[in-house]
C-alpha cells in the first residue's frame, strides 16, 4: 500500500501564493520599514481630524511665522496657522492625489497595453504611436499642458498626473501580453472558442499584476511629487488648502527668515516619496521570479 504521507507534497510546495509572497517580502527589511511608513502616513491622513491638534486653516494672528516650539511643534506660518496641522491634512490631499492619478492611469494604460499586444496589427500601431506622443514630453509638461487645457485646480491634477501614467502602464502591460498569447493555455483556450475578452481578463490580465503593481507603487511617488510641483507654481491646489508643494510656495517668500515654513513640508514630500519608491523596490525584488534566490 502507498504511503499517503510520504507521497505528499513538501510543505513549501502548498504554500499559498500570498503566504510565500509574503515570506520572500519579509526578508527585503528596508522595503518592510517603508511599508510601517507607509501605513502609518495612510492612518494619520485617514484620521486627521482626530491628529492634527488645530485647525488646518484657522489663523492666529498673535503666533505668526513662529519656529517649532512645544506648542507649534513645526512652527506656524505667516497667517499663524499651526504647521504641524497642515501637514498631517496635507497627507490626505497628496496621498489622494497619488492614489487616484495612477489608479486611473493604470487602468486606462493597462487596458490599452492588454488590447494593443492581444490584437496585434493596426490596432497595435495606433494605440503605441499614441504612447509614442504622450512619451516625447517630458511628464511635468505633459501635466502643465492638460492643467492649462482643464484649468488649475485639485481633481484636475489627478486628471493631468494619470494622463502621463497611461504610456507607460501601456507599454508594460503590452509587452508582458505579447509574451502571454503564445503561452499554450492561452492557444488552447483560442482552440476551443473562448471569447477573446475572456482570454484577455482572465489568462492574460493575472499575468500582466506582478510588474503593473510594482510600478504603481514607485508611479504614486512621483505622482506625488508632480502634485507638489504643479501646486507650487499655482496650478494644482489653491489657498487655503494644506497642500504640501502650496505650502511650499507659501513658505518660498520667507527663506532666511522662517526657514521652517518650507522644511517641514519638503520633509514631508521627500519621505513618503522615498518609502513608495523602497516599497516598491521591495515589491520587485519579491515578485520577479528572476531575482529569487530561494
Amino acid at each position: 500500500m502507498t504511503d499517503v504521507t510520504a507521497a505528499a507534497p513538501p510543505a513549501a510546495k502548498m504554500r499559498k501564493p500570498l503566504a510565500e509572497f509574503w515570506r520572500r517580502f519579509r526578508k527585503q527589511k528596508v522595503a518592510l520599514v517603508a511599508l510601517v511608513f507607509l501605513v502609518a502616513i495612510m492612518l494619520v491622513a485617514v484620521f486627521a481630524p482626530w491628529v492634527a491638534p488645530y485647525d488646518p486653516t484657522q489663523p492666529d494672528y498673535n503666533a505668526v511665522l513662529e519656529g517649532p516650539t512645544a506648542v507649534h511643534w513645526a512652527g506656524t506660518d505667516a497667517y499663524g496657522r499651526d504647521i504641524f496641522s497642515r501637514i498631517i491634512w496635507g497627507a490626505r490631499i497628496s496621498l489622494a492625489v497619488g492614489f487616484l492619478s495612477v489608479t486611473l492611469g493604470a487602468l486606462v494604460g493597462v487596458s490599452l497595453g492588454i488590447v494593443s499586444g492581444y490584437f496585434g496589427g493596426l490596432i497595435d500601431s495606433a494605440i503605441m504611436r499614441l504612447c509614442d506622443l504622450l512619451l516625447a514630453f517630458p511628464g511635468i509638461l505633459l501635466a502643465i499642458a492638460v492643467i492649462a487645457i482643464l484649468g488649475p485646480g485639485i481633481t484636475n491634477v489627478i486628471y493631468a498626473v494619470a494622463v502621463f501614467s497611461v504610456p507607460v502602464f501601456a507599454r508594460l502591460a503590452r509587452g508582458t501580453t505579447l509574451q502571454l498569447k503564445r503561452t499554450v493555455y492561452v492557444d488552447a483556450a483560442r482552440a476551443i472558442g473562448v471569447d477573446h475578452w475572456v482570454i484577455m481578463m482572465r489568462h492574460i490580465l493575472p499575468g500582466t499584476l506582478p510588474n503593473v503593481i510594482v510600478y504603481f507603487s514607485m508611479r504614486i511617488g512621483t505622482s506625488i511629487l508632480t502634485a507638489a510641483a504643479l501646486s507650487f507654481i499655482g496650478l494644482g491646489a489653491q489657498p487655503p488648502s494644506p497642500e504640501w508643494g502650496a505650502m511650499l510656495a507659501d513658505g518660498r517668500t520667507y527663506m532666511g527668515v522662517a526657514d521652517h515654513l518650507t522644511l517641514f513640508p519638503g520633509l514631508a514630500i521627500f519621505v513618503t516619496v522615498l518609502g513608495f519608491n523602497l516599497f516598491g523596490d521591495g515589491l520587485r525584488d519579491a515578485l520577479d521570479p528572476k531575482l529569487r534566490t530561494n
